[in-house]
């Protein structure tokens, strides 16, 4: 045991800032973003409680806003998120900040979201008219719209580029989960005390309870939030010179052609009534006094800890059967789990029935957060396929094409509030009992009413699953498989670097061992044996036989073909290629009998009619080139700096940490501060001055760049022999 202790103690010390071989993230990264993390999950407790829903129980049992209303605040609160979520996502994948592409959002978005949710808090909703209400609650969402789903993008994608390791953000993500949920637990534990402590009675619905509560938690969620930023940093497998230029209908075509996030997203958007039943434990104990306030502190505490155990399970369940099985098992589950609730809340009145749904409701959570947990990841892998056939990290394009989720949402989302109206959850019925038609949840109150309606919501998410598992069946993106899009990633980083005199000595010992390692074990066969070692051996061959088909894919019909088209636009010159005839379109029909080839083709000629619009249009005259080795030259004087102020911060911290003075570090840090921000933004300036410009000559950049890669990969023994 002694030992034990002590070989867990050495680990800690051994990799508390340095990451273990084979890894990328060290023990101190993981527990700032898991412990950062809980003030991340606080602020998303609150300001989920704030957003426009049909089943919102803050908006609607408490401010007093009806599903109906509601579902026209959610349709306008979607369509402003429109032009928003097409400018975070600009900015996400444009963004060249030293911080990294999502750390710096998670300070600069968290405090407008703190500062919105106090504002929202703070409003004398007692005293407004429901106009009054509508107009505040739908303004304050605006804001929520880009300022909450800013952070909470970044921070849950952040986990995609601290690893490019898929089974290492897997374990990551089980560490943070367990760690972040013991937010959401606390405040769910003493909310409903904190509510008998203000009201002097058994209810969650009152104003009072949401002021004392969500403010504080909303400013020390953030300062503990402050740990992701301070102490993470991203690692993107790219070109250390990769300029990056994304046009923003480019990204979006891209993203769009991208299989598996359609896949994804299909089972969230097909899923949308798979929550319905989410507000009856609660409606349950406030209507029908199911149990006391201390008793439903019991409960909620530990329907949180529901979330726990998954965590746990899942970094073991995904080694040995891999994500896809386990999110289809999880799901297929949870149909089952959610049809048992539906004999329980007809016995609504039987004592001690809220155990009962506490019961079905605890394993419902985990097998849900099970789920949950692998969509991360998946996510995660999904965004390196994408990077892999389009060549840039376009991350932030993903939330801009889901706005078409946000469409389909405003369309399904009338059907909750109609299910609501036609079992009885309305005015009439409010009125008819002899209730107030300013607040419809009233009829909650009554028994029969109660039942029916907490009946229809479950058969309705058990439709909502079915439907939610079924794209599930069609998604095959192995964890092998992403192990080799990564390799490949960094193979084709080392050549371009190679290019340009960035290259580094261990990046390239390490392209090196991937392509001798893939020349080794592609010619081996998989064994059928089940013991780990026996497993991970097939991972390796499955993995170089990966490898191999890339570098061997100009060797093919297609690949051959692609160098074709290539090499009929690099002929050219760069300033006359658009004068002539590239493809035509009667020759794309010649190609009906290949889908790949044709699919290429038309994805050329619609990239050399845009840039031959694009060239008439601002370039009349001709096009004016720019030169590369301006561009390459300013970049090279922004990586300097970046290099100049990291070592100048290093210094500071460990003279700082030796107890020394730190005013001439401070100055230091300050000149080298000055020196990278002017040299990021003349950078910035060059690439925005030539954007025009790249798109017009981009098709013919993209031609030369296949063809420097096809060179490349028909002689990888020059790259083995490379020193550096």
């Amino acid at each position: 045991m002694k030992a034990k202790i002590l070989s867990i103690l050495n680990l800690f010390r051994n990799n508390w800032k340095t990451p273990p071989e084979g890894r990328y993230m060290s023990i101190k990264e993981i527990t700032s973003l898991s412990v950062g993390g809980i003030g991340v999950r606080l602020i998303a407790h609150c300001i989920n409680q704030m957003i426009i829903s049909t089943t919102n129980t803050l908006l609607g049992n408490t401010i007093g806003i009806d599903a109906q209303t509601l579902y026209v605040l959610y349709i306008l609160s979607m369509i402003a998120s429109f032009p928003l979520t097409g400018i975070r996502a600009h900015m996400i994948d444009n963004c060249r900040s030293m911080k990294g592409k999502y750390r710096p959002y998670i300070l600069s978005m968290g405090i407008p979201t703190v500062l919105i949710g106090i504002f929202m808090m703070i409003l004398p909703y007692d005293t407004m008219t429901l106009a009054a209400k509508c107009f505040w609650v739908l303004l304050c969402n605006i804001g929520f719209q880009f300022f909450f789903n800013f952070t909470i993008d970044a921070y849950e994608s952040l986990i995609n580029v601290l690893s490019p390791n898929s089974i290492e953000r897997s374990d990551v993500l089980s560490i943070r989960c367990i760690v972040e949920n013991l937010s959401p637990s606390i405040a769910n534990i003493f909310f409903p005390i904190v509510a008998r402590w203000i009201t002097g009675q058994d209810t969650l619905y009152d104003m009072r309870v949401y002021r004392v509560v969500f403010p504080p938690l909303l400013i020390v969620g953030f300062l503990i939030s402050v740990l992701v930023y301070v102490n993470t940093e991203e690692k993107i497998v790219r070109p250390k010179k990769h300029i990056i230029q994304v046009r923003f209908s480019d990204a979006f075509r891209a993203v769009a052609s991208n299989k598996y996030f359609w896949i994804i997203s299909l089972a969230g958007w097909m899923g949308f009534l798979e929550g319905a039943f989410g507000s009856i434990m609660g409606w349950m104990y406030h209507y029908q006094k199911a149990c006391s306030a201390g008793q439903y502190a019991v409960i909620t505490a530990i329907a949180g800890n529901a979330s726990l155990w998954p965590n746990i399970v899942a970094p073991f369940f995904i080694r040995r059967f891999g994500k896809k099985k386990i999110i289809v098992i999880s799901n297929v589950l949870n149909i089952g789990l959610i049809a048992i609730m539906l004999p329980v809340v007809r016995m609504t009145g039987t004592p001690h029935i809220i155990w009962m749904l506490l019961f079905c409701s605890f394993f419902n959570q985990f097998i849900t957060s099970l789920g949950h947990l692998i969509t991360p990841s998946i996510n995660a892998d999904i965004r390196d396929y994408q990077q892999y056939i389009s060549g840039e990290r376009i991350d932030g394009m993903f939330a801009a094409v889901g706005l078409i989720g946000n469409v389909i949402s405003m369309v399904t989302g009338s059907v909750l509030p109609f299910i609501y109206n036609s079992v009885g959850l309305n005015k009439e019925t409010a009125v008819s009992l002899g209730y107030s038609a300013n607040n419809v949840y009233d009829v909650l109150f009554n028994h029969d009413y109660f039942v029916n309606i907490s009946s229809v919501l479950i058969v309705a998410s058990i439709v909502g699953a079915v439907l939610n598992v079924i794209p599930l069946f069609f998604y095959d993106f192995t964890e092998t498989r992403q192990q080799a899009i990564i390799r490949i990633l960094k193979i084709r980083a080392v050549f371009e670097d190679r290019e340009t005199g960035s290259l580094t000595k261990e990046a390239l010992d390490e392209a090196v061992a991937f392509i001798e390692n893939a020349k080794n074990n592609s010619i081996k066969e998989k064994t059928a044996g089940k013991s780990k070692e026996e497993r991970e051996l097939n991972a390796e061959i499955e993995t170089a036989k990966y490898i191999m088909e890339e570098l061997s894919k100009y060797e093919t019909a297609q690949g051959k073909f692609e160098l074709e088209i290539a090499r009929r636009i690099a002929s050219c010159t760069i300033e006359n290629y658009l004068d002539e005839d590239i493809i035509s379109a009667s020759e794309i029909n010649l190609l009906s009998g290949d889908k790949e080839m044709k699919k290429y083709a038309k994805k050329i000629f619609r990239d050399l009619k845009y840039a031959k619009k694009a060239a008439s249009r601002y370039f009349p005259d001709g096009v004016k080139l720019f030169d590369d080795s301006v561009i390459e030259k300013l970049c090279d004087d922004e990586y300097k700096a970046e290099v100049a102020l990291r070592a100048a911060l290093d210094s500071m911290k460990k003279a700082k940490e030796n107890g020394e003075n730190i005013a001439v570090h401070k100055n230091a840090v300050a000149v080298c501060r000055k020196a990278y921000n002017d040299a990021k933004a003349l950078v910035r300036a060059a690439n925005k001055e030539n954007a025009l410009c790249y798109s017009v000559v981009k098709p013919w950049l993209d031609a030369v760049k296949t063809i420097k890669q096809s060179e490349n990969y028909a002689d990888t023994d020059v790259l083995c022999q490379t020193t550096v």
